[in-house]
Parts: C-alpha cells; structure tokens; sequence
C-alpha cells in the first residue's frame, strides 16, 4: 500500500491503484486506519479472560489425583466420569480429564510399568581360522521337475572358506552330524577351540547334532 501511496503523484490515485492490483476503496481504509492509529494510539493489549465455569487450582488436583489414585490407575478417563456418576459426583468433563492428564503428561500408561532391562544381544567374532563356524542347508532345483537336492556347507567366517559341504537327496540329521564330524577332524580341530554357528532348523536343534557337540565340546 505505501508503493500506491507513492506513486499517487506521478500517475494520479486511479491508476497507481490500477497497476499495483488494488482498489480505492482499500486505499482510502488504509488511509483512514493510519489516521485513527496516529490519534489514539496503539491498541491496548488484551488480557487473557477466564472462563467463569473453569475448575479452580484445588479443584484441577482433586481431579488429577483421583485420575492417578489405585483405583482408577487403570481406567480409561471416560469410564472414571461414568462411575462418578453412579456415584453422584461430579468432577469435571471427560474431555476436561483428558486435557488435565495432558498437561502433567499423564495421557499414557498410568501405572507403575516394569522396565525391560536392555541385553546386549550375542556376538560371535573370529580373529583367525577355525574359530568360529558357521552351516545351512539349502534346496537345490534337480535336473527334472519336482526333484530336489540339499546342499550342506559349512563356512568359516574369518577366512570366508567352505571348510565341509555335502549334496544329498534329502535332509536329516545323520547327514548333517556325520558332515560335523569329518569336517572337524579333516580340520584338526581341538576340543573347546571352535564355535559353530547355525539357525533354528530342524536339522540344527536335532538331538543327533546337539549330542555330538557336546562329545566334540564345539
């Protein structure tokens, strides 16, 4: 508006507004708040009204601690107003409730929760060969359909090498033991020097497997 007020007595009023896009109408509003503001001054600053139905600080508490009492610890705000008025009290709104428990951060899980304590989850680390071990079985397409192979590895995971591996038609766990054992006296492997890691086939939690681990102590 102060470029149109500019440009009044260059162009004339009528077409200073045409170019900057606004109107005479607007100009002559504007004009009119400027002049009001330079007599009376700036707008006094409005203070902040209270409701009258508001609850008072006691009353607010009052609310709060029945919200958070043994009782209704476990309640959800709406249910607390409904047994009130079974009761034939009256506290406030649910909704005055729910901005309440807001304020004092109370809108979550108002009782005494158990704290998980954080583990730290397991880690195998190999700083050499023959350490740590590492075996699966996986399906393998055969040469006709529906035939099928299973090809059992056994990874080294520091050196990234095959150490033991076998194909055969089926899975089981007298494959899978036999595999262990061979490989681990192909590798010289003493008692109590190797981790062998693997996931949670039936193969891996067979009893076979979990026996000879123990008489291998792996």
């Amino acid at each position: 508006m102060q470029g149109v007020i500019e440009l009044i007595p260059t162009t004339g009023e009528a077409m200073a507004c045409r170019v900057l896009g606004t109107t005479r109408g607007e100009l002559r509003r504007q004009r009119l708040r400027t002049l009001a503001a330079s007599i009376m001054g700036p707008p006094a600053p409005r203070q902040a009204r209270s409701s009258p139905l508001a609850l008072s600080e006691a009353e607010r508490q009052l609310v709060l601690d029945t919200l958070g009492s043994e009782r209704f610890a476990d309640t959800a705000p709406a249910s607390v107003h409904a047994t009130l008025l079974d009761e034939g009290r009256y506290l406030g709104s649910v909704r005055t409730m729910y901005r309440l428990l807001k304020t004092h951060s109370g809108c979550a899980e108002r009782r005494n929760q158990r704290r998980h304590t954080a583990y730290a989850k397991p880690e195998l680390l190999a700083t050499s060969p023959n350490q740590v071990w590492s075996w699966d079985i996986t399906k393998l397409k055969g040469p006709a359909k529906w035939t099928y192979f299973h090809l059992y590895v056994i990874l080294d995971i520091f050196s990234r090498y095959v150490v033991g591996w076998l194909i055969a038609p089926r899975e089981c766990s007298e494959l899978a033991t036999q595999l262990i054992e061979d490989t681990a006296q192909r590798q010289n492997i003493a008692p109590g020097t190797l981790s062998l890691h693997a996931d949670r086939g039936a193969s891996m939690r067979s009893k076979p497997v979990a026996s000879l681990l123990v008489d291998l102590d792996i």
